[in-house]
């Protein structure tokens, strides 16, 4: 069974307060002023993509939906409040029967986005849609940015295989979700046991630098592993002297040795040498791991070396220099009162700075060219075009409250390399750039 159907909880009694105060303070007003239960929606968006990246990875979308299951105000959760005298009675009263109960649209998990893509829809009254805005940032800022950092390792590096190895780097809960979102955006396996037991994640790991100075001898270590772990296993061979490790370690194994890890020193220059070294001493299918503070640059400029596998760690769980991608979510249009009837109005701030949004409920699209690469963002209000009809982006994650889109994180993995595959062949230089594609605006209707 893979666990990523089963909608596992977070490890907290609920997600409630994974929010900030004025989420609940607005909801205290609006109450009060009799405009709470005002049919709304709410997008998330992002208004530029990280400086130089040519496009964006939606991750963290099976984590949102378990958020929303989970956001309930329980007893404990309602007596923090209460203590606090954070919001009255009645909001209270309010919060324990809270049930998200409108629609979700959205972008499926692993697909591309640009500026000002609407990656997520959030429908309902203002009320129960206002309380998500913090939790569902929050994965999906940090889920989208390590995605986007893995998805560009994972372009560098071809078909040679990806190693997530970044738990130690970063908070313990932020580690699962780093490994889940790098799986997305195209690593193989992780190093991260509660990623693999939670996502289903393939999970890798044999030995550091302490098991070889807990022996005597450098010898004494690999032949511990050996016999532990079979020929097959993979062996550290930069303690010490790379060379003599090198040696020892095909005598010990013999030429069914798995592979070799480096963790240290030029890499480009060590990984040849040892190459040469594995092939004269008849253990020609013998792999060669490198780590060693890795990013995208740095596997890309080992393109030419034998390498077989990188293990990243730091760079990936800290988005490689973007640790968010900078999503907002914005009311973009709410009903003219409280009638459930009312006609929608778009709504939208009007300020400086690049902080304007544009109003209305979108829909978005792919336009694609004579040979089906993707050629632009069509983004829109009202009515879609046929012509794009076919090409639409959003699809319904949640309705009437209920999570109707769960799927395998493998699904998610999947799209995201079909989606990168339709891009075009600059989306995957690294140099500076603006996005792959631009992103255009079309209103045909009111957009409510």
């Amino acid at each position: 069974m893979d666990v990523a159907d089963l909608g596992l909880p977070v490890d907290v009694p609920s997600t409630a307060l994974f929010t900030d105060q004025y989420e609940l303070t607005m909801l205290q007003a609006a109450l009060r002023s009799g405009t709470a239960a005002r049919r709304s929606v709410f997008e998330v968006f992002t208004r530029r993509l990280p400086d130089g990246r040519r496009y964006g990875v939606v991750a963290g979308t099976g984590r949102v939906l378990d958020a929303v299951e989970n956001f309930r105000f329980d007893a404990d959760v309602l007596r923090f409040l209460r203590e606090r005298e954070i919001v009255d009675e009645t909001t209270l009263q309010w919060l324990a029967g809270y049930r998200f109960t409108g629609d979700i649209w959205g972008y499926p998990e692993g697909e591309v986005y640009f500026p000002g893509s609407p990656v997520l829809r959030v429908e309902g009254s203002f009320a129960e849609c206002v309380l998500l805005e913090t939790v569902i940032l929050s994965i999906l800022n940090h889920d989208s940015a390590i995605a986007a950092a893995a998805s560009r390792m994972a372009s560098a590096a071809g078909d040679r295989p990806l190693i997530e190895m970044g738990a130690r780097r970063t908070h313990e809960l932020a580690a699962v979700a780093a490994a889940r979102a790098a799986y997305v955006g195209g690593f193989a396996t992780t190093s991260d046991l509660a990623a693999g037991f939670r996502y289903n994640i393939p999970t890798v790991g044999t030995s550091a630098h302490a098991f070889t100075l807990l022996h005597d001898s450098e010898r004494d270590a690999f032949r511990a592993q050996v016999d532990s772990l079979g020929r097959g296993t993979t062996l550290l061979v930069d303690t010490y002297d790379v060379t003599e490790a090198v040696r020892a370690a095909v005598e010990i194994a013999g030429p069914e040795l798995g592979a070799v890890r480096i963790d240290s020193g030029d890499l480009l220059l060590v990984a040849h040498r040892v190459r040469r070294q594995l092939d004269e001493l008849g253990a020609t299918g013998t792999r060669i791991v490198v780590t060693s503070d890795l990013d995208e640059y740095a596997i890309a400029s080992l393109a030419a070396a034998p390498v077989d596998a990188y293990g990243v760690g730091t760079q990936l769980v800290t988005g490689s220099g973007h640790p968010t991608a900078s999503m907002v979510y914005k009311l973009v249009a709410r009903a003219e009162s409280d009638d459930e009837s009312a006609p929608l109005v778009p709504v939208a701030k009007k300020a400086t700075g690049g902080k304007t949004s544009i109003g209305g409920r979108k829909w978005a699209a792919r336009r694609l060219d004579a040979s089906g690469t993707a050629e632009a963002e069509v983004v829109g209000t009202g009515p879609v075009p046929a012509a794009l009809a076919g090409r639409q982006l959003l699809v319904q994650l949640v309705k009437g409250g209920e999570t109707v889109a769960r799927e395998p994180l493998d699904a998610a993995r999947d799209r995201h390399a079909a989606a990168r595959a339709g891009l075009p062949l600059s989306a995957t230089q690294l140099s500076r750039g603006e996005p792959v594609l631009p992103t255009e605006y079309l209103r045909t209707g009111s957009g409510t």
